[in-house]
């Protein structure tokens, strides 16, 4: 039975996307523990305009964004689906939206920054095509990080 996915765009101000980010901080504590610290301040996205959040019968199921990187490339930031969702398809729906939204104002590239340990993630990016990049700042040299770049 699958449902149908609904998808918003909206801004980083959205109080279900404040839900669901703290959700994957919640999550993201689970899985790295005490080295996750170091990382929160990586994740805090101000004055972002580029959300996207993923509906499965009018409730916020998942979500993603995107913030500039430089002048031709985005980074991809808080990607999340709710556990209780996940393999239906909802990460894919939220990344192939942030993708053509990157497309639509400008950007020839997006990379983004993940986790070592989180293999879904990792099989998520690499079945769409992103190819794993040396660190960027501030991932440089952290045994914890694997970056991804994709050409859009």
């Amino acid at each position: 039975m699958s449902s149908m996915i609904f998808l918003k765009r909206t801004s980083g101000d959205s109080s279900q996307f404040k839900i669901l980010t703290d959700k994957l901080d919640h999550e993201l504590k689970l899985i790295y523990g005490s080295s996750q610290d170091e990382f929160d301040q990586y994740n805090i996205v101000y004055n972002l305009n580029t959300v996207v959040i993923a509906y499965i019968n009018e409730i916020p199921v998942g979500c993603g964004c995107f913030k500039k990187f430089d002048s031709s490339t985005a980074e991809l930031k808080r990607m999340f689906v709710d556990v209780n969702h996940r393999g239906q398809g909802i990460g894919s729906a939220v990344l192939l939206e942030l993708e053509k939204w990157a497309k639509e104002i400008k950007y020839s590239s997006l990379v983004l920054e993940t986790g070592t340990v989180q293999q879904d993630a990792i099989n998520l990016y690499q079945k769409h095509g992103y190819q794993i990049i040396p660190n960027f700042d501030p991932y440089i040299g952290n045994e914890l990080s694997v970056c991804f770049k994709k050409i859009l």
